[in-house]
């Protein structure tokens, strides 16, 4: 049995504990699909469209202002998260097995294995979910850890993720997974257990990984690598689009990076660290774009399954004296911009991404997070980011790219004005 660790807040139940983890189609007329056999009656996918898949993403709001607190270890390092946390989720479906099964997931580049409850898990929590039946996939197969199929009389690997609010446990199938017309082989987790908290108050089923490689059980376990492996992606890409508006979908691309989701260019950084994470070096901290000395060797975590912002204790408790925002929410008009330097670049947060405003009351809603070098301090960039830039995975060069997110209902302009150039602290 394989056991990790981690914690729970709303969708990073799996990028904690993936952390530690050990051992649209459009056609190209150029190139004709084939087909090839899989699993073990001869199921069949089409291989080689060099193609690209949206796929639509709901958005969820739980304003319940409850949030799951512990303390952790979490990419090497000890963590302490606090305060509240915006339960907002964004998952979309996908297919599972011949014939298929639609799942919902949280596209989650915090973690980098797809888990999904299976259907000898009786627990509360997955009778509520849908759950995949590897009894009714025609290509499904029962393997090991090492992915190696499971023999007659022997016994399953399980695997077991622990919280501080919960665990689940899990067996390891090779089954179809489909994105669209996208399709691939791949090996996955089925829970057969789920404790009733937090599990049972997600409205999503699972959560697919899209971490790089060296946060998955195995190359295998890589939906993204599998895909391309076998020639369904145009590029080796994703792209991530949210928005918390009626007025336009928020999608995850496979495959390809929509301009029509930009304002001016994509800027690309490198990777910074072999974590597994889309993790990228940031220069300082702005304050209305100017540099505050803060934190000159800090990275950053860009995380779709999230929905925190979250930085060093250190770094988190000086930015909350310099902002000075008032508890009575007197001055939430006049407050500045926050930023973070990347590459002589400000990505900036207005007031009411980075502050928790309740009409009576408001604070620095960025949580604590402490995680040592070499792949600290660290802050992780979830959904409220995420909202505001548009964000672009490169997992051949292995860089993560931004953009000003373009939205229905916010002025061109507004949104390019978040990019800007880093004023010098002297």
């Amino acid at each position: 049995m394989v056991r990790w660790q981690g914690i729970v807040t709303i969708a990073t139940w799996l990028a904690c504990a993936q952390a530690l983890v050990s051992p649209e189609s459009r056609k190209n007329s150029a190139l004709k699909p084939t087909l090839v056999q899989t699993g073990r009656i001869g199921a069949t996918r089409r291989v080689g469209l060099k193609s690209s898949h949206s796929v639509i993403l709901k958005r969820n709001l739980n304003n319940a202002r409850n949030t799951f607190r512990a303390n952790a270890s979490f990419l090497d390092g000890e963590s302490t998260l606090s305060g509240v946390v915006h339960k907002t989720a964004y998952y979309g479906n996908i297919q599972v097995g011949h014939p298929a099964q639609t799942i919902t997931v949280v596209f989650d580049t915090g973690s980098g294995n797809l888990m999904v409850p299976s259907e000898s898990c009786q627990d509360h929590a997955c009778r509520m979910h849908k759950r995949y039946n590897p009894l009714k996939s025609d290509s499904a197969v029962a393997v090991q850890a090492d992915g190696s199929k499971v023999g007659w009389g022997d016994s399953k690997d399980q695997l077991t993720v622990t919280f501080g609010t919960g665990e689940i446990t899990g067996e390891f199938y090779q089954d179809d997974v489909c994105i669209g017309a996208l399709c691939t082989s791949m090996t996955f987790i089925g829970s057969t257990h789920e404790t009733n908290l937090p599990f049972s108050s997600f409205s999503f089923d699972g959560v697919l990984g899209l971490a790089l490689g060296e946060m998955t059980q195995g190359p295998k376990f890589s939906l993204l690598q599998q895909l391309n492996e076998v020639g369904q992606l145009r590029d080796f890409v994703f792209s991530v689009f949210l928005s918390d508006s009626n007025a336009e979908d928020s999608e995850v691309t496979f495959g390809d990076v929509k301009k029509e989701h930009m304002v001016g260019d994509m800027f690309w950084v490198p990777v910074s660290r072999k974590s597994g994470y889309w993790q990228v070096a940031i220069e300082d901290i702005a304050i209305d774009n100017k540099k505050q000395e803060l934190c000159s060797d800090c990275q950053v975590a860009v995380d779709t399954g999230t929905s925190m912002l979250a930085g060093p204790s250190q770094v988190i408790r000086q930015l909350r004296s310099r902002l000075k925002v008032a508890g009575d929410c007197s001055n939430y008009d006049s407050l500045p911009d926050l930023g973070f330097v990347v590459e002589g670049r400000v990505l900036n947060l207005k007031p009411q991404d980075y502050v928790d405003n309740s009409g009576k009351s408001c604070s620095v809603s960025l949580m604590t997070l402490d995680v040592p070098p070499p792949n600290g301090p660290l802050f992780i960039f979830g959904d409220p980011f995420l909202r505001k830039f548009f964000t672009a995975y490169d997992r051949a060069n292995r860089k993560v790219g931004f953009a000003a997110a373009r939205h229905a209902d916010v002025p061109e302009w507004k949104s390019a004005a978040l990019l800007a150039t880093a004023i010098s602290a002297h």
